[in-house]
């Protein structure tokens, strides 16, 4: 029994077949068969040739269903895909093919890997995300970058976990990022010190509502007369930078950096666990090195050339600024508080608010009027000793009558009745008559 050949064409072709027959049934001729099919006389003369001589197959392509001679060797095929169960069991089809050529010297396009790993079940193909509406990118680098703390498990268990806090060019895609235990006031204060170092001071800053970054604090009465708002510490240092702070309403309006950290959860997370980094002092070592490759291969050309940082100011202390100012309360003795500890300051101050400052190097130091004072630490002052207030009232004590005080007022007033009781008896005896009157 002889099997039949299986033809598989496509809509173009089985039309172009159905024309060709409807020739050879003679019910069309070639030159209405070349306008219908949009092909010339003689293609259709060569065509109908091929399909006397081969049959209905004749019109498929002939290497249809053969092998390509470009096909990589199913020796190579086999290696690649136990390399991938054995070291990147978890990494995406993209970045797979970027490990094998620069960790195994395999190059392979990403696209024939994924078709790959999934005929063999190792990947599955991912839904089509839903796209909001898209913001245009800053036209100048440094114009403005997107800024937030993320908190993962870097390390996978092999070190504590940590978070990255990660700055990223609104028009440039240019990652600047460095690993901190937890994601407060002096780390923001930190890798914005980082950052300006390297590129300079931006135009403005976008990151979300966070307590670090945006104040909680309601409007008192004398900010409100004057039209002031509560600001966080960061707001503050930004402000003395001139940076413009610009707060998100949800997590899609910073999309960029949110979803770099879903990139950096794939690749990072995997290229440390390659490099064999464990604590956050090696994670912020490797960082520089990866940020570069990362950099070099997904920045984005900006619009406009210009670079929109401005230089730090010659003369301008930068730890000055990016540390923690609070007012505090200049007491009568020249004593102040500030986190649980007690300072004499040992300057004649006319004020009454001074500011305490701690700095990202620990440094702390008392300032009026942005001169620096002189202190000294105390213990913390004793309480002076307070005379017991009199109560008056339904329960105020009241003496007993054996009170010397009571005593004295008896007698007096016992004295006071009788010479009134004598008076009025002698008065009776002279004038009886006043007597009944009365």
């Amino acid at each position: 029994m002889t099997e039949k050949d299986e033809i598989t064409m496509s809509q173009m072709e089985l039309s172009r077949l159905h024309a060709i027959h409807q020739v050879l049934d003679g019910k069309i001729k070639q030159v209405e068969a070349a306008e219908k099919l949009g092909l010339s006389d003689r293609q259709i003369r060569r065509i109908i040739r091929a399909v006397r001589a081969e049959g209905d197959k004749a019109i498929a392509h002939g290497l249809r269903g053969k092998p390509s001679h470009r096909r990589i060797d199913q020796a190579v095929k086999n290696r690649v895909l136990n390399l991938y169960e054995k070291k990147y069991p978890d990494f995406g089809p993209t970045f797979a093919a970027e490990k094998l050529e620069e960790l195994d010297g395999i190059k392979l396009s990403d696209e024939t890997l994924r078709l790959w790993l999934i005929e063999k079940g190792l990947w599955e193909k991912r839904k089509s995300r839903k796209h909001r509406h898209w913001r245009k990118r800053s036209s100048c680098f440094g114009a403005m970058v997107q800024f937030d703390g993320s908190h993962h498990d870097w390390f996978e268990g092999r070190g504590p976990k940590c978070v990255l806090m990660n700055f990223i060019d609104d028009a440039t895609n240019q990652r600047f990022a460095r690993f901190f235990e937890y994601e407060g006031v002096m780390p923001a204060m930190e890798i914005l010190k980082l950052y300006i170092q390297k590129n300079g001071i931006p135009q403005s800053i976008y990151l979300d509502r966070h307590a670090t970054y945006k104040s909680q604090a309601k409007q008192t009465i004398e900010d409100e007369l004057e039209n002031k708002q509560a600001m966080s510490q960061f707001e503050r240092a930004a402000a003395e930078l001139g940076i413009r702070i610009i707060h998100a309403n949800s997590p899609q309006a910073k999309g960029r950096v949110e979803r770099d950290f879903k990139t950096q959860q794939n690749r990072l997370v995997k290229e440390m666990r390659l490099e064999g980094i464990n604590d956050i002092d090696g994670g912020n070592k490797y960082l520089p090195r990866y940020l570069m490759k990362h950099n070099r291969r997904f920045r984005e050309e900006a619009e406009n050339p210009t670079d929109m940082h401005r230089a730090v100011p010659e003369g301008l202390d930068l730890d000055s600024i990016l540390c923690v100012k609070t007012i505090r309360t200049l007491k009568n003795d020249f004593t102040v508080q500030y986190d649980t500890k007690f300072f004499q300051v040992l300057n004649n101050v006319t004020g009454k608010k001074v500011i305490c400052e701690e700095d990202l190097r620990g440094r702390f130091r008392i300032t009026y009027n942005g001169k620096e004072l002189a202190y000294k630490e105390i213990e913390r002052p004793t309480a002076r000793s307070k005379k017991p207030r009199i109560r008056y009232g339904s329960k105020a004590h009241k003496p007993p009558m054996s009170h010397p005080y009571k005593s004295r007022m008896f007698n007096e007033r016992v004295a006071r009745d009788t010479a009134r009781a004598e008076i009025k008896a002698m008065n009776l005896k002279q004038a009886p008559e006043l007597a009944l009157k009365s």
